[in-house]
């Protein structure tokens, strides 16, 4: 494909509240769109927007941005919704995805029940901040007043020891916990797998690619995998990573990075094209109290993916 111009336009997008992680706290999110117009007059978008706390850096960023406007083209020219070309499957209306992903502490009823009422499946919350008692005394306050058809989905972004995780996890036991993402500050597969045997539940791999070598997928020790495409060299590394993980019998949820619109609707297309039928972590453009363009909406707890060719991206202004 023949490309007539490209340039960078950068942004700076306030969140709505403070995003809190066992690694700190973030209050905007920055980054830059790539527009690339080929000759033929289409134009395809990409978002660079690193997030050192969770391994994107400028780089990463920068090439999934390249790789995502120049896929959209692709896909545009072919006709076809990005995510039904990278899969080769009919197009996908909408996916399931988590509400939130907010605080443990100051979440009350009300959240629980808006998030049942808006047709939400699971909700998620960041845990890992407080004292392991305090968070344990949470979890049972939160789940009593869960209302029914609502699970938990938690990530303590590698926050604890061996000892902690595995009194959180023992205190998890019977309550509706659809997952738990990241819980050792230093992780290795034996331990994962240790903590795994004790659950029900899926245990997570997401910021932890170190893991993820061949003996990860020969003995995964979790029972679920996060891919933000970012992080993982792209939208086509990741399908790949994807196809290696279900081979292992691993689940493939994709999430969100807080990136724009533009790198949200990636996300999108790459859950659909890689696990259409998962809950995925991609309610978060509602952090944003700015935004590149126009959010996909939600409906009955399903964003709904955009039906025109490529990546569906309109910027606000450019």
């Amino acid at each position: 494909m023949k490309l007539a111009a490209a340039d960078w336009l950068p942004y700076v997008l306030p969140l709505k509240r403070p995003w809190q992680t066992s690694q700190g706290v973030i209050g905007e999110r920055r980054g830059r769109l790539l527009r690339l117009q080929s000759a033929d007059g289409l134009t395809g978008w990409g978002d660079c927007a690193p997030l050192p706390e969770f391994g994107i850096n400028e780089a990463a960023a920068e090439a999934f941005a390249e790789e995502t406007a120049q896929l959209d083209l692709v896909a545009q020219q072919a006709g076809l919704p990005l995510h039904a070309w990278l899969s080769g499957e009919p197009p996908v209306g909408s996916l399931a995805v988590n509400y939130g992903f907010w605080p443990f502490f100051g979440a009350d009823r009300s959240i629980l029940e808006n998030a049942a009422a808006e047709g939400y499946s699971v909700i998620k919350f960041k845990v890992g901040v407080r004292p392991i008692a305090d968070e344990i005394a949470t979890l049972h306050r939160l789940a009593a007043d869960l209302p029914p058809g609502l699970s938990l989905r938690l990530d303590a972004n590698r926050a604890w020891n061996f000892d902690d995780a595995q009194s959180f996890l023992a205190a998890c036991a019977g309550l509706p916990i659809d997952g738990l993402e990241e819980p050792l500050a230093e992780p290795n597969s034996v331990l994962l797998q240790n903590l795994q045997a004790t659950v029900a539940f899926p245990l997570a791999i997401d910021e932890s690619v170190h893991l993820l070598d061949a003996h990860f997928f020969r003995h995964p020790p979790v029972r679920r995998l996060v891919i933000k495409p970012a992080r993982h060299g792209g939208l086509l590394a990741s399908v790949e990573l994807a196809l290696r993980a279900r081979a292992s019998g691993l689940e493939v949820i994709v999430t969100s990075a807080l990136e724009s619109t533009c790198g949200l609707l990636a996300c999108a297309h790459l859950a659909a094209a890689i696990a259409p039928d998962a809950v995925h972590g991609l309610a978060t453009a509602d952090w944003l109290a700015a935004d590149t363009g126009p959010a996909p909406v939600i409906i009955g707890g399903r964003l709904r993916l955009p039906t025109a060719p490529g990546l569906g991206f309109r910027p606000f202004a450019a």
